[in-house]
């Protein structure tokens, strides 16, 4: 058993990055080297320097939609916010609401009078309900001109003690969280969250990477807001893992496949990408083109079957994201390259900076 207070550690709430970098590939980049322990520290527009040609990066392809929707409940009158989960058919939604206790069955949500409105149908767990739309004109249209980024609650509340506001119902969303808040490889729509290590990533260093001969690949997984629930049982076995959908195409398969064949570095865009190959691959880390639903856990002593490098971003203490970069990248080093992080007084979590885990030498 592994208690999931080792995976504690001390952070300055300045350090929660507020908002991102003037520009993706600006933020600082620290390289760890596994195999010795050894840190450098630079900036991503560099990370081409750490990489070969031939080197295989995958990634998380998935769009945000702008799940969050602010409304007024019906009976009562006061607000409601509603974050979408899960589409489970045409205008049928899996939903998180607040306030949870005055949202119940039978009430209705109206956002935008007559356009966008909603019926509780179900009550599914405490915060969360089955609700269905009604709207006039096209749903996503409609999504995308009233909903809001769905930028995690770390975020929100580091700009709402910046701002020493208490507005509980105010989105706090800026203009350029539309287009900041999403991967410039984005066109899967279903997330709730973004697969944050490519944030980093502008299409000027996509294809300065592709003419090194570093090959791209692309995999689906849309990431619920399980991702930012805490880990509140002792021992990290005991931790109910979130489970998300994914999809790995026939043409994903085949590049991932020839990697390993090749004896080429199969290097992974984020810990969403390394749960989708690890969940799909074989024991020889062969993938089969597939979908389905994951809820892998992956903490320290877990057999790596498909990857060889990891970018990430700096996680949550006591996340199963942290848990799952000790895992890749070995828990004295990781949290070691954590301490220097702070003391270097990097940005932390989904606006923050980047992690470059590879044996490099360095």
């Amino acid at each position: 058993m592994m208690e999931v207070s080792l995976f504690d550690y001390a952070l300055p709430e300045d350090l929660i990055a507020r908002f991102p970098a003037r520009e993706r590939t600006h933020s600082r980049l620290l390289v760890l080297d596994p195999s010795t322990g050894a840190i450098k520290h630079d900036r991503f527009f560099h990370i081409g320097s750490y990489l070969q040609s031939g080197d295989l990066l995958v990634m998380n392809d998935t769009k945000v939609i702008p799940a969050r929707l602010m409304g007024q409940r019906i009976p009562g009158g006061g607000k409601a916010e509603v974050l979408l989960i899960r589409e489970m058919e045409p205008l049928l939604w899996r939903v998180m609401v607040r306030p949870g206790k005055k949202i119940q069955t039978g009430n209705r949500i109206v956002f935008q009078p007559k356009i966008l409105e909603a019926e509780v149908v179900q009550y599914s767990c405490r915060g969360e309900r089955l609700i269905r739309f009604t709207c006039q004109g096209d749903w996503w249209a409609l999504l995308e001109k009233i909903g809001h980024t769905p930028l995690p609650p770390y975020i929100l509340k580091a700009r709402r003690d910046h701002l020493h506001t208490d507005f509980s119902h105010t989105p706090l969303e800026e203009e350029e969280d539309r287009e900041r808040y999403q991967t410039v490889f984005a066109r899967d729509k279903g997330s709730v969250a973004a697969p944050t290590a490519g944030l980093h990533f502008s299409a000027e260093l996509l294809s300065d990477l592709r003419s090194r001969g570093i090959d791209t690949a692309f995999i689906t997984l849309h990431i619920g807001p399980g991702t930012f629930k805490p880990v509140t049982v002792e021992n990290v076995e005991d931790h109910p893992m979130h489970s998300e959908i994914y999809s790995i195409s026939g043409e994903t398969a085949d590049r991932i496949n020839k990697a390993h064949e090749d004896n080429r570095r199969i290097i992974a865009v984020g810990t969403t990408t390394v749960r989708t190959l690890e969940t799909a691959a074989d024991e020889e880390g062969r993938i089969t083109p597939c979908s389905g639903e994951t809820s892998l856990l992956i903490a320290p002593g877990y057999r790596f079957k498909c990857i060889n490098a990891l970018v990430t971003n700096f996680h949550l203490p006591r996340s199963t994201l942290l848990m799952l970069v000790c895992a890749f990248g070995g828990f004295p080093n990781i949290m070691k390259a954590y301490e220097e992080a702070v003391r270097e007084k990097y940005r932390f979590y989904s606006y923050g900076d980047a992690m470059l885990i590879i044996n490099q030498g360095i």
